[in-house]
Parts: structure tokens; C-alpha cells; sequence
């Protein structure tokens, strides 16, 4: 690019005092707002970072190279990024502003690091996990609005692993998906399916988030629970998943997954059910009425949440595609 054709401000003398105002600065020049401002408060929360513990070259260095193996071992089956973002509780963080939750609607959280696009659309009532170890379990839902009305034709991707806790693509041998499938609710917004119960198990530890676990004195442990998301147009997207009470994980899950809305109880089969279902009399049964948010609902509570966090850090904002930037005119 030739420098004479970008307008560049000149940069002052540089020092630990005055290089962030530099770099916002020259950051500056983005027409985008939205950007503008994403890059603004990231340079001057790292740059505080730096400052406020006296960041060495060494301790940058280990962060960059922790980075770089994060990257490095990422791949179409395993996303280590996503984990590190798990584990720091950021996941979470970002799925809860940007999906907020009224009263009564179902709570999202974390996708993880082994959703895929290899489930196969199955009918109702359909076996999603053929693992022979596995104790069975009838999964039966529902999905509603907040009105409670019954919503049809929704796309429902579920996802669990075996009864060893392992996730379909972590067998180097497979030949195929299995303990996932992706369904849709009926007329009366119902959706079933038989798998088995969830059980509870490590996230990958072996690479670098699993060394900074274990520098952390915490253990890698996810509760036992089983992944849903939900989409259909008009509808705010849900990623969420249900977790068994009284797990020995349900109060310290690795990647801050858990929430009391979330957690169910397994329940029995009863003769009627077995009869109506196909399964054996007796065995478990996971129920849940699933609440969707629509888009309109979602776009409100999430403009009025950010205005109202802005308003609580006294800065003047307005809305930008529906995002918070400065309000400088």
C-alpha cells in the first residue's frame, strides 16, 4: 500500500503513559462505529491489564505461546479455542448478554467443543444411541412460546456421549454419528426420542487448557447432561442442555455450564407410557417443557439490557444494528 495514499495521524513519542491513547488513535479511523468501539475498550482493557500487573516480556511470551498451541491443536472434531472460552467462563458470559431470558422462558448455555453437522435428521421416537453399555432412557419434551402456545416444525439438534462420557468423534474408529440426532417438534410442539442416561465426564485435558486446568488446582469434570439447541425463524436461537440433580459435578462443572433451571430428575416409565412409547415398563424417563423466546421479545430485552449496563458505567451510547456505540453527535 502506498503510504501516501492513507491518512495516518502522526504518533506522538511513545510511552507506557501515553501508547493507548496512540492506538486509539489510529484505531480511530474505521468507519465503523461498532468496531470503533469493540477495538477501543479491548486496547484499553489489555493495556490496563499490562500496566496494572506489571506484565513481564517472559509472562507475554508463555501467553502468546499458550495461544499458539491452543490454535495449534484445534481441529474439525476438537475446538480448543471453544474450550478455553468454557473454562474462563466466557462462554457463558457472551451467550447470556446476547440471548437474554424473560421470565419463565427456558435458560440457555454453553455449546462445547463436540457439536457437529453430522447428525442425521431422525423421525420421531427414533434410537439416537446405540451403545449396547448405555442404560436406556425415554427423552420426552415439549417446545412452547412464552405464551405458552405449543411451536411446531422447530429443528431440535441433540447431542450426548456414551455411557464412558465420550462424544462420538473421540473414537478414532468410528464410522458414523451416533448419540446425536436432529428431530422437530410435531403439531403439539412435542419432540421424543430414546437414548440413554447421561453420564458425567472429563472435557479433552490432554492439550493446553488441560494444563492450565491442572495449574489451577481444578479438575476437567462436566456434569452429566444432554445438549439441545433449537431454531426456527421468528425464534431467538437456544443453545441449552439439561442436567441430572445430584451429580457429583452438578456444583462444580468445569466450564460454569450448570444452571438451577436446568437441572431435572429423572422419572420412571409407567405401564401407559411403555405402551405409547415402545420401551420397557420401568425404565428412565427424562421429561422437560422447553420455552422459546421470539425474536421480537429478544431484540427488546437485549437493547434495553445493554442501555441500561451502559447507563450503570455512565457512559452516553446509542444503538448501532441494535449494539451499544458512543454517542457522540
Amino acid at each position: 500500500m502506498d503510504p501516501s495514499l492513507v491518512d495516518i495521524p502522526p504518533l506522538k513519542d511513545l510511552t507506557i503513559d501515553n501508547i493507548t491513547e496512540n492506538v486509539h488513535m489510529i484505531n480511530s479511523r474505521t468507519p465503523d462505529p461498532r468496531l470503533k468501539y469493540i477495538l477501543e475498550r479491548l486496547v484499553t482493557h489489555v493495556h490496563d491489564f499490562a500496566r496494572e500487573t506489571r506484565l513481564s516480556t517472559n509472562e507475554w511470551m508463555a501467553g502468546i505461546n499458550f495461544l499458539t498451541s491452543v490454535g495449534q491443536i484445534c481441529s474439525d472434531v476438537r475446538q480448543e479455542f471453544i474450550l478455553l472460552s468454557d473454562i474462563i467462563g466466557l462462554s457463558l458470559l457472551v451467550d447470556s448478554i446476547d440471548h437474554p431470558k424473560p421470565p419463565a422462558s427456558t435458560e440457555g448455555t454453553v455449546l462445547g467443543p463436540f457439536h457437529t453437522h453430522e447428525a442425521q435428521h431422525e423421525p420421531a421416537g427414533s434410537l439416537i444411541s446405540h451403545d449396547p453399555d448405555g442404560e436406556p432412557c425415554l427423552v420426552l419434551c415439549t417446545v412452547k412460546d412464552t405464551s405458552g402456545k405449543p411451536i411446531s416444525g422447530v429443528k431440535i439438534d441433540i447431542w450426548e456421549t456414551d455411557s464412558k462420557g465420550f462424544y462420538d468423534v473421540q473414537h478414532a474408529d468410528r464410522d458414523g454419528p451416533d448419540g446425536r440426532a436432529v428431530m422437530k417438534s410435531d403439531d403439539d410442539g412435542v419432540f421424543w426420542f430414546k437414548a440413554i442416561v447421561p453420564v458425567p465426564y472429563p472435557i479433552p485435558h490432554d492439550g493446553p487448557v488441560g494444563k492450565l486446568l491442572k495449574l489451577l488446582k481444578r479438575h476437567p469434570y462436566r456434569p452429566s447432561h444432554m445438549h439441545f439447541m433449537f431454531d426456527k425463524q421468528g425464534y431467538d436461537h437456544l443453545i441449552t442442555a439439561l442436567y441430572l440433580r445430584h451429580d457429583p459435578y452438578e456444583t462444580s462443572d468445569a466450564v460454569f455450564g450448570v444452571k438451577e433451571s436446568l437441572i431435572v430428575e429423572l422419572g420412571t416409565v409407567n405401564a401407559e407410557q411403555a405402551t405409547q412409547y415402545g420401551v420397557k415398563e420401568g425404565s428412565k424417563l427424562m421429561t422437560y417443557d422447553f420455552v422459546l423466546v421470539s425474536d421480537t421479545e429478544a431484540t427488546k430485552l437485549r437493547e434495553e439490557n445493554a442501555m441500561k449496563a451502559m447507563e450503570a458505567l455512565g457512559r452516553r451510547m446509542k444503538l448501532y444494528n441494535g449494539l451499544p456505540v458512543p454517542d457522540v453527535d
